[in-house]
């Protein structure tokens, strides 16, 4: 009798365990990344052939960029006549970090259409090249330790933020707070850009 109980008990483990990892790696594919892992290599390889302004992003996929707000302005320049989508972070901020596969997933979908551009806010260089380097991205971030070009762009002080740029260049809104799910980040790109 004990022996039975014994291999119930370990039957009923296995279902739990079986079970729990199946709900967490499966899903709806509502979520962020649907289980996959993130390869920029894949990324770049899926964004080729995208418009010369938007190419020019995907060739700087990762990096931190030094240059200020000047840099920045210059680079919407380049983007007008195309939706972007600006998402303000810090390697410090549990949030940004939560979102970013859903960020690393949409801009890999939608990249060809929608520039993607980061602002690397309040943070220390290196902390932020080792996120970076963890949480990998197929366009660049802005370095921007005081917040200049947050301000510039009325970008809230909280984090993260995801502002979103029409063709125009004219910022038609403002997201506050991480994306939850992809589809929460496409219904705004697709209300806000008409993307």
């Amino acid at each position: 009798m004990n022996r039975a109980l014994m291999l119930l008990a370990a039957v009923a483990l296995v279902a739990v365990l079986v079970i729990g990892l199946t709900q967490a790696g499966g899903g709806s594919g509502d979520g962020a990344s649907g289980g996959e892992a993130f390869s920029l290599a894949g990324a770049r390889e899926q964004l080729a052939g995208a418009p010369a302004p938007l190419a020019a992003l995907h060739a700087q996929s990762n990096e931190i960029l030094e240059g200020g707000r000047d840099a920045f302005d210059e680079r919407l320049r380049e983007l007008r006549g195309h939706p972007v989508v600006i998402n303000k972070w810090a390697s410090w901020c549990g949030p940004c970090r939560a979102e970013l596969p859903i960020l690393q997933r949409i801009s890999t979908e939608r990249g060809r259409e929608v520039a993607f551009v980061g602002v690397n806010a309040r943070d220390k260089r290196p902390a932020a090249e080792r996120f970076a380097a963890r949480y990998p991205v197929p366009y660049p971030s802005y370095e921007d330790p005081s917040e200049r070009i947050a301000r510039a762009i009325d970008a809230p002080s909280n984090f993260p933020v995801t502002l979103f740029v029409d063709a125009r260049g004219r910022t038609v809104f403002t997201h506050q707070g991480g994306y939850r799910t992809a589809a929460d980040l496409e219904a705004d790109i697709d209300e806000h850009l008409g993307a």
